[in-house]
């Protein structure tokens, strides 16, 4: 990668978080894995600084900035992982839940940014978010997972457009179905009823599977790395086809 990397990721005890911060070290790389969850001081090491809290709190964001700068001397990289899934009608979907949701999917990626510009700026890093193919088309239950999606597709376009100029740059990566936890509260119990739903669910996908934790970790550390140096504003489908209609 160049020079040393140091990123902050966010949602880092999830499937595709944890995939991102080993990625991460196994190139060389020094990372700040952020959660709620706590279990994320297990990622803990001589390369992995670990804050926990809230990621819609600018608290936090400030925070693990500090951390990278204090800790490992730059900061090169955010990613903006962290989310939580929802699977409810619109006549259900409660005002609380909608901010509360809202908060972690929207806020957090802007509070994020927020408080990492000027240090990626005396860096020239990059910045990817996570989105969803839920952002990109219509899905029955999804009003609200689908709309804090597409918001953070479009923090993503307009921060590329304002930070292109100060040289840093802004991607997405939009998958579909991921073989992760993510979903399991909105699925049914374990057993023959649940296999049949997710294997529903994956070969929705033309591709036929779901991916893996590892594949949309793969597609993150390019994008913040050199050989994408002149892609930046872009919404990356990973979703095995779903969304090519």
């Amino acid at each position: 990668m160049g020079q040393q990397s140091v990123t902050i990721v966010t949602g880092a005890a999830g499937g595709v978080g944890s995939a991102v911060v080993r990625a991460l070290v196994a190139a060389g790389g020094k990372v700040v894995a952020e959660d709620i969850d706590p279990t994320v001081q297990e990622l803990a090491s001589d390369d992995v600084a670990v804050v926990v809290g809230d990621v819609g709190d600018e608290a936090t964001a400030q925070e693990a900035v500090r951390v990278a700068l204090e800790r490992f001397g730059a900061l090169t990289g955010l990613v903006n992982n962290a989310a939580r899934f929802n699977l409810t009608p619109i006549a259900e979907t409660s005002v609380e839940l909608w901010d509360s949701v809202m908060r972690t999917n929207a806020r957090g990626p802007f509070v994020h940014i927020k408080a990492a510009e000027e240090a990626l700026v005396a860096s020239r890093g990059a910045i990817v978010n996570t989105g969803s193919m839920s952002g990109l088309i219509g899905m029955p239950n999804q009003l609200l997972y689908g709309a804090t999606k597409g918001a953070v597709h479009q923090i993503t376009r307009h921060a590329a457009i304002e930070l292109a100029e100060r040289g840093v740059r802004v991607n997405a990566v939009a998958p579909g179905h991921i073989e992760t936890g993510f979903m399991d509260d909105f699925l049914p119990p374990a057993g023959e009823v649940r296999d049949e739903v997710l294997d529903g669910i994956q070969h929705s996908h033309p591709i036929g599977r779901s991916s893996k934790p590892e594949e949309i970790a793969a597609a993150i550390v390019f994008l913040l790395s050199p050989a994408a140096a002149t892609i930046t504003g872009v919404i990356l489908p990973i979703d095995g086809g779903y969304t090519t209609g």
